[in-house]
């Protein structure tokens, strides 16, 4: 059987960088006829073109991809048509950017082992670092509120003297610039506070 070599390049509909993926496949040295472009969107990922691609794959053959997140939106997912594909299609996977994802470097028991401890560890790095994210922001946040710092609309009470000056502001004794001076604050968050306040009072 001759074997066939495939690249497989997806984009999604909000971005139209496909060239730096189609010059990596051409670079490879995959005919234009079998690179397959597929543009789908975050939320809908059926990949009808993807999904044939893989029926068509034999045992000989060698599918391409730019980087490995192409194979699917998250690491469980690609470690699902990881399988797919070199276990039930008997393919093999070219990974450009990681060059120790390539199974063609021995399809017998040892390379694949090889190939799927790599994948294995990939993932398990992946999920551990957008673990550590999650809770590095959780110690930011708990830090932050323990120096007082407050998450949210800002609730500092109004100045001293405060309702005194808006009034004053109001009948025209003194101006928007004066006010806001006198209270310590810029003059947008001087007026924004007097509606507010103004608000508040007609709703009582």
């Amino acid at each position: 059987m001759t074997e066939t070599t495939y690249g497989y390049v997806r984009v999604s509909t909000q971005e139209q960088n496909e060239t730096r993926q189609l010059d990596a496949m051409r670079k490879f040295g995959i005919v234009e006829e079998n690179i397959i472009i597929e543009k789908v969107s975050g939320k809908d990922f059926n990949r009808p073109l993807y999904r044939q691609l893989i029926k068509k794959l034999g045992p000989e053959d060698v599918l391409v991809v730019k980087s490995i997140d192409r194979l699917g939106r998250n690491y469980n997912e690609i470690l699902e048509q990881w399988g797919v594909i070199t276990k039930k299609r008997k393919a093999a996977i070219v990974v450009l950017d990681m060059p120790l994802l390539d199974t063609r470097q021995g399809r017998d028991l040892t390379g694949t082992l090889i190939s799927d401890i790599v994948l294995q560890l990939l993932s398990y790095v992946a999920q551990s670092e957008r673990e550590n994210i999650r809770q590095r922001q959780a110690e930011g946040i708990a830090a932050a509120k323990a120096k007082g710092v407050h998450f949210g609309p800002d609730r500092r009470p109004l100045p001293d003297g405060f309702e005194a000056l808006r009034q004053a502001w109001r009948s025209k004794q003194i101006t928007l610039r004066a006010a806001a001076e006198a209270c310590g604050i810029p003059k947008t968050t001087f007026r924004d506070a007097a509606l507010r306040v103004e608000l508040a009072g007609s709703a009582k």
